[in-house]
């Protein structure tokens, strides 16, 4: 069992925090204009510099041509004349789109629950032949919502930890962090690096 990634959406439906772990199909870099604020993720936001994506930093060989550019990683690359993206071959949508169609399962599910269920009932997870997602939503309104094997446990537990530990400890008890801003994603690498020891902890983690 494992757990493959997390996402926390704010009441504006927005992703403002992306982590993955242990995925198959790397997420696709967003589309321009497609919604996505930046800070949310370092793999997932629009190049503005439009140079290729590159999955090893200190590979040097720029083009087909047998042209060596020598690069400095601290230096922000140019792009050769027809350089074109480079998307991994087993890559899954970009992740504009796939971050629209997580948030619009949960809230469909949710609804459906509560239509068929009345109000006591509520929407906590539900599991598919390949993978298992989890939901914890806060009063405040965000959502947190993670991907997991199929045949692990609820995990809302671990939402709750992380709501209740990194989330008020970095986020909102952090001055420097606007809430609700509609302008950047949480950018906190404190609140990233708890969240990721604190997940690979877990025993469910291997």
């Amino acid at each position: 069992m494992t757990i493959y990634s997390l996402y926390i959406y704010d009441r504006h439906c927005a992703c403002v925090y992306y982590h993955d772990w242990h995925r198959t199909k790397p997420p696709r870099v967003a589309n321009e204009g497609g919604g996505i604020l930046p800070a949310v993720s370092h793999q997932i936001y629009p190049r503005k510099d439009g140079a290729a994506l590159d999955t090893n930093p200190r590979n040097t060989l720029m083009s087909s041509s047998g042209i060596i550019v020598a690069v400095n990683d601290e230096v922000p690359r140019t792009p050769l004349p027809g350089a074109t993206q480079q998307v991994p071959a087993n890559a899954g949508l970009p992740f504009d789109e796939e971050a629209k169609l997580v948030y619009g399962v949960v809230l469909s599910l949710r609804n459906m629950v509560k239509k068929i269920s009345g109000k006591d009932e509520g929407f906590v997870n539900y599991r598919t032949s390949t993978y298992k997602l989890h939901l914890y939503e806060t009063l405040s309104g965000y959502k947190f919502i993670m991907l997991s094997d199929p045949n692990a446990d609820s995990l809302r537990f671990v939402m709750r930890q992380i709501y209740a530990g990194p989330f008020l400890e970095y986020v909102v008890r952090n001055p420097l962090t606007q809430m609700d801003s509609k302008e950047s994603g949480i950018d906190n690498e404190y609140f990233r690096t708890s969240i990721d020891r604190m997940i690979r902890g877990l025993s469910v983690f291997n």
